[in-house]
């Protein structure tokens, strides 16, 4: 279908990343599935493609794309593995996004070099036990001690943090309590810091093959010149961010809805009951009609959304709309797709089983559903 966002070059990066993900990463979704094992020879791949730091200047190793088609790669990723989608996503809007946004042209000289080539990867702190939709919640604190911040807390639920690629994570900490108030700035912090801790998580449903990790600080010493922006803007920075993020996570659910739907497309036409293929009876083609016609509707949005944003218009309220609307959608499709597969939809050995598992983190992270109809709700004057 013609889509008026959709450029040369867009298309040259899809045909790209899907035979990326065809030939190198399907083959091997299952099998890291079961083992929980993250691995760097894929996230290495991806960045020989170029997949890292897609939109940024070639100075700091990007290649000058706009935002589209880093959502179109993800999304494409999505559509046979959510895990390499996942890494592929939270490194490139939550790592690579806050140093190259609000950061000193000598810490973006120093580290995203090495975040676009696929040697290294960066990660986003921001949840912990305290803090997740209140943002404010932080109680990681940071202390200046002269030329250092004395770092003390504990994050969790962090993408990209513990593998053997990560290199540190942005930080937000709180610096100053006035009588209640908190200041809360971002510090970058490297993963060979004295006192850092990244423990992997394990036990998921969800994106088993991707790096997730608890990290813990004890007296990390980090240098002063590691703030990124000024004091006192690290929810400005955070939350600046996670608009960015929310882009990714809807690209995300729109890969993951089109992936499920073609699974359950093609299952329809070879399954056969009562004498013909089950994609004939009227149940089953209604469900499918109204999958292709929540898909469609989610990209256009979705589309809209990062056109806005790479024309140098506010997104905010888009970019809610499309997180809330695709990762839905991802759930909707999914789900359908599970029903159309019947008991063969159930077992592991299914790809559609792993799809159904893999959609639930998208209403929850970078703001839950709830937090984003609160969002669009402030947007349109509730």
């Amino acid at each position: 279908m013609i889509n008026p966002y959709i450029k040369k070059h867009h298309e040259i990066i899809r045909n790209r990343v899907k035979e990326f993900a065809e030939n190198e990463v399907k083959p091997l979704a299952h099998e890291l599935d079961a083992k929980e094992q993250f691995s760097p020879k894929l996230t290495k791949r991806m960045g020989e493609l170029g997949l890292f730091g897609m939109f940024l200047p070639k100075k700091y190793g990007g290649q000058e794309k706009d935002y589209l088609s880093l959502i179109i790669a993800i999304e494409e990723l999505a559509k046979y593995d959510a895990s390499q989608a996942s890494t592929l996503a939270a490194h490139n809007s939550l790592g690579i996004g806050p140093i190259y946004n609000f950061g000193t042209e000598q810490q973006k000289q120093k580290y995203l070099p090495l975040l676009t080539s696929g040697k290294n990867i960066w990660a986003f702190g921001l949840t912990e036990n305290s803090a997740g939709s209140d943002s404010r919640g932080t109680k990681t604190n940071g202390i200046l001690e002269e030329k250092y911040w004395c770092i003390n807390g504990s994050k969790k639920f962090i993408s990209n943090a513990s593998s053997e690629l990560s290199l540190g994570v942005t930080l937000q900490v709180v610096t100053a309590n006035n009588n209640g108030k908190k200041e809360l700035s971002a510090i970058l912090v490297e993963r060979n810091t004295k006192g850092f801790k990244a423990e992997p998580l394990k036990g998921k449903m969800m994106w088993r093959a991707s790096d997730t990790a608890q990290l813990n600080f004890e007296n990390c010493k980090v240098p002063k010149d590691n703030l990124l922006g000024n004091i006192g803007e690290g929810s400005k920075i955070m939350l600046e961010t996670l608009d960015s993020g929310r882009l990714t996570i809807a690209a995300m659910g729109l890969g993951l809805a089109q992936g499920a739907y073609e699974m359950a497309l093609t299952y329809s036409k070879k399954r056969e009951q009562f004498g013909k293929p089950i994609s004939k009876f009227q149940a089953i083609a209604f469900k499918l009609s109204d999958m292709a016609t929540k898909i469609e509707a989610a990209r256009n949005l979705l589309y809209h959304a990062c056109w806005l944003k790479d024309n140098g218009h506010s997104f905010g309220k888009e970019a809610a709309m499309a997180k809330l609307f695709c990762s839905e959608t991802a759930q909707e499709v999914a789900n359908e797709a599970v029903q159309i597969h019947g008991a063969h939809g159930l077992i592991k050995e299914s790809e559609v089983e792993r799809f159904y598992r893999d959609q639930r983190i998208l209403q929850i992270g970078e703001g839950t559903s709830e937090i984003l109809r609160l969002v669009i709700s402030r947007h349109i004057g509730c």
